[in-house]
């Protein structure tokens, strides 16, 4: 298959099977033995139709004869994956990209559409330098086809952060996420592993804020290398590699990381304690936890273990045990769209009990923490209700914890009087929130 064929079936598959494109693109760029070129082409394709399918439809609608939602939706992939090569992409010419989108059609079984798929993309070809404007300008409606968000989310963080902020999330939202790697310093230090990985073809480029932290444009091929096999690296983003350096582990400490899988933040505590003391990393299911005891395996970070547990409920041995409990709760994921495109479908209804399980976590989990010991609450989202709301909530039912102000010699900017909150137009980071919560002694 093609970059183009397999971008296609990766839509495709995301659509049908509500799957996330990440990993079905994996599988596909695997079987299909994609170099690491059409493989970040297809991963783009991909990723860009999800990103600006609102925008996308819009532009269709304008030279199609038929409504765009009452098409055919595997003629819409293709019109959609076409739209958006010849609106986002530049090296391609535009008979090609028309050309192949009547060949795509017919050969996911709807010849009888070529028709209406060449007339509609040669008509958009046209008029790729003169395309209709956005209705709306300055209204949620407006953000929300633009930057292909729901308008709920639209009309939500406008009310909470205005419509600027708002304009500039979404288009971060919309723009390439870099790929951030943590440097194992138990094992390497971060020019060496710069050099490694230059030699292996990749360009990587230091954090601008962040140490012991690099960046990749792209990621494709990363675990044949002989750096990640060594254990030389991890991949983290750099918000939660921060929330860690607030909770501030240090050798020696005994640490639960609570809700842990895949693993990222019981590796940054373990590193953080040059892998002396305990991190106990705990998820609901012992199946999701097999990655992450690989993970350790491969860094070397022979002070993690593992164990399923409820953090609603956790086993009675662990209560006033835990120097440092890190407590990093299921949420919306709403900060993470730009690497993962698919949770902008996500149905509204149904975040809406989140921050009552987040509370309910945090409960329970409160009683794992030593006298004098710390709680981090963190999320990868950007709404107050699952974030500031639910510590606020918290802090009425525990009079014996405070929240703490951290110390950031990066990105201080983002702390507020309760807890911190990064976003990526302005740290380059993830949306991103923790607050540090203390124990009473």
């Amino acid at each position: 298959m093609s970059a183009r064929s397999v971008a296609l079936e990766g839509l495709r598959r995301c659509r049908r099977d509500g799957a996330w494109s990440d990993a079905v693109l994996d599988g596909l760029i695997r079987a299909d033995g994609l170099d690491r070129r059409d493989a970040a082409l297809a991963t783009r394709l991909c990723y860009g139709v999800q990103q600006n399918a609102a925008l996308l439809d819009f532009y269709l609608s304008h030279w199609c004869s038929h409504p765009v939602e009452k098409l055919d939706p595997a003629v819409l992939d293709v019109l959609r994956l076409s739209a958006y090569q010849l609106l986002f992409l530049d090296r391609i010419p535009p008979s090609a990209v028309v050309n192949e989108a009547v060949a795509l059609t017919k050969a996911s079984g709807r010849a009888q559409a070529g028709g209406l798929v060449n007339a509609v993309l040669r008509r958009l070809a046209e008029h790729r330098a003169a395309l209709p404007e956005v209705p709306g300008a300055g209204t949620p409606e407006y953000l929300a086809t633009r930057w292909s968000h729901p308008l709920w989310l639209a009309r939500r963080l406008t009310e909470q952060e205005g419509y600027a902020e708002t304009a500039a999330f979404f288009a971060s939202n919309n723009a390439p996420a870099p790929v951030t790697l943590q440097v194992n310093t138990l094992r390497t230090d971060t020019a060496a592993l710069a050099a490694a990985l230059e030699r292996e073809g990749f360009a990587p480029e230091a954090h601008p804020w962040l140490p012991d932290c690099l960046n990749l444009a792209g990621a494709g091929g990363l675990a044949e290398t002989r750096a990640f096999r060594d254990g030389w690296f991890y991949i983290q983003d750099a918000a939660a590699a921060l929330s860690v350096f607030a909770a501030d582990p240090k050798p020696g400490m005994r640490v639960l990381d609570a809700c842990a899988a895949p693993g990222g933040k019981s590796f940054a505590a373990a590193r953080a304690m040059e892998s002396r003391g305990e991190v106990l990393a705990c998820d609901l299911h012992e199946k999701k936890l097999s990655r992450l005891k690989k993970g350790a395996e491969r860094l070397g970070f022979a002070a993690i273990h593992t164990r399923a547990m409820d953090a609603r409920r956790p086993d009675k041995e662990l209560l006033e045990s835990f120097d440092l409990v890190l407590a990093d709760v299921p949420c919306s994921g709403l900060g993470v769209i730009r690497k993962k495109p698919d949770i902008r479908e996500k149905d509204p209804a149904a975040l809406a009990a989140l921050p009552e399980i987040q509370l309910a976590i945090l409960l329970g989990l409160a009683d794992c923490v030593r006298p004098g010991g710390a709680l981090l609450y963190s999320t990868c989202t950007v709404l107050q209700e699952e974030n500031a709301a639910v510590v606020e909530a918290f802090l009425c039912r525990r009079s014996d914890f405070s929240p703490e102000t951290p110390s950031l010699p990066f990105a201080s900017e983002a702390s507020g009087e309760l807890g911190v909150q990064l976003w990526p137009q302005r740290q380059g980071t993830d949306g991103f929130y923790f607050c540090k919560l203390r124990r009473t002694s």
